[in-house]
């Protein structure tokens, strides 16, 4: 790759922010300076505005393969990058599930055709396949997923037995979401019987309850204790929970840590009304108290990590009644101007977005040399800009489900550009004629 200075720009790295020159050779930084000057160099001149590390996205569900019908890896990367995202940690519950070694090396393979961001996967938990987690090759898979709720498939890790060996033998980090079952079984008998099949949506975070969120979070916590593992909880959503995490704020010196999504921070359940089912997550989105304790949760360094539960469905599906609707909805194309908009309204600095969106992300997963400004370095950046209004419906939605939650939204930011291993790889509206995405690396033995 060529060189390439990107100069003057307001650079935001590990709770500083300074104004510094950078230089970007063989697809890393190697040289961050007052003023760098070096011929045969093309220059960004990011006067005015604000250079990030590109976005960690550590949990999106790309669709590929057996959805594709939703959602591609080429697609939903593309839309990524045109949001500030650089990687992204794709979730197991595809078709077939990546359950196995080899379903694993079949994404690895696919997204080394495909994808526009930096890729990694999760391994995924099931009743039966605990000698595959044993012998999982770590350097391949980013963590292990378990669902302790509702999932597709057989992906529902119930079994007393099995998610004591799981929790006791995962050779990685275990990642997990965090729903009681039989609590939202018993909700949901009772809201069926009162409306049929055409329950309100906003009746969605009372089936789908604080209890039950809360009695699965405290169950993981309980058991990682009990067997001294690594766990990170998945996409918080209620205020009852945060009393579960402890708030050092390195991530280095906690054994249990915290996710919580960008849809939980924005939207609340006075929503549903108008958004109905394209706001219908799980975990549900929940009360504005909620909202509001999540937020202070993430400043009191309760949550550790920012990020999307990108799960893509078409708008047809979205548009059905309340139990054909699917759970999940698109958004890494949105997630950097949200936060931003919030950084805009004085709930966040951008220190702790860049903290909890990319630094965090990869400390946790011991991602190699990316989510940092720093020399030597992979050259993962985005570069905002933060007085230039973008209204999301004059914009194109690269998701190939067409639609987003934000659609009637005016963002005061803007993403101008994302570099993808020195590579610029979207530049106002245009992307590169190549990708120049990698596998992300770990560093483990």
């Amino acid at each position: 790759m060529n060189k390439l200075i990107i100069k003057n720009g307001l650079l935001i790295n590990e709770g500083q922010s300074f104004h510094k020159d950078l230089l970007i050779e063989g697809g890393k930084i190697s040289q961050i300076a007052a003023t760098i000057n070096s011929d045969n160099a093309k220059i960004i001149d990011a006067t005015g505005l604000i250079v990030l590390p590109g976005i960690i996205d550590d949990q999106v569900h790309f669709r590929e393969p057996g959805l594709t019908h939703k959602a591609t890896v080429a697609s939903e990367s593309k839309a990524a990058v045109a949001g500030g995202v650089t990687s992204f940690l794709e979730m197991p519950n595809t078709q077939p599930q990546t359950t196995t070694h080899e379903a694993l090396d079949t994404k690895i393979t696919r997204a080394a055709e495909s994808s526009w961001a930096n890729y990694g996967f999760y391994f995924g938990a099931t009743n039966s396949n605990l000698e595959a987690i044993r012998t999982l090759n770590t350097k391949k898979a980013c963590a292990l997923k378990i669902f302790m709720g509702s999932s597709t498939g057989n992906m529902l890790v119930d079994q007393e037995q099995t998610l004591a060996s799981i929790f006791a033998e995962s050779p990685l980090l275990i990642a997990t979401h965090c729903e009681d079952e039989e609590t939202i079984q018993e909700n949901t008998t009772y809201y069926r019987e009162k409306f049929g099949d055409s329950i309100p949506f906003h009746f969605h975070p009372i089936i789908r309850s604080h209890k039950a969120c809360y009695l699965s979070t405290k169950k993981a916590i309980a058991l990682a204790k009990k067997h001294n593992a690594r766990l990170h909880i998945l996409h918080l959503s209620t205020a009852d929970e945060l009393s579960l995490f402890t708030n050092e704020q390195d991530i280095s010196e906690k054994k249990i840590t915290a996710e919580v999504c960008v849809h939980h921070l924005w939207f609340d359940d006075s929503d549903y009304d108008e958004k109905g089912a394209l706001i219908k997550w799980n975990p549900a989105i929940k009360s504005a108290r909620d909202k509001e304790a999540l937020r202070a949760g993430l400043k009191e360094h309760r949550l550790d990590v920012i990020a999307t539960d990108h799960a893509p469905h078409l708008l047809s599906e979205k548009q059905k009644t309340y139990f054909d609707a699917p759970s999940g909805g698109p958004l890494v194309q949105h997630s950097l101007m949200a936060m931003l908009e919030l950084w805009k309204n004085d709930i966040f600095s951008l220190e702790l977005i860049v903290e909890k969106m990319c630094h965090n992300p990869a400390r946790l997963f011991d991602i190699v040399d990316r989510g940092f400004i720093r020399e030597g370095y992979y050259a993962d950046l985005v570069i905002v800009d933060p007085t230039r209004q973008h209204k999301v419906d004059d914009h194109p939605i690269y998701y190939k489900c067409g639609w987003t939650p934000f659609q009637g939204y005016s963002f005061s930011s803007h993403i101008l550009a994302t570099i993808v291993n020195g590579g610029i790889a979207y530049h106002d509206g245009k992307f590169a004629p190549v990708s120049y995405a990698k596998a992300l690396e770990y560093k483990r033995n």
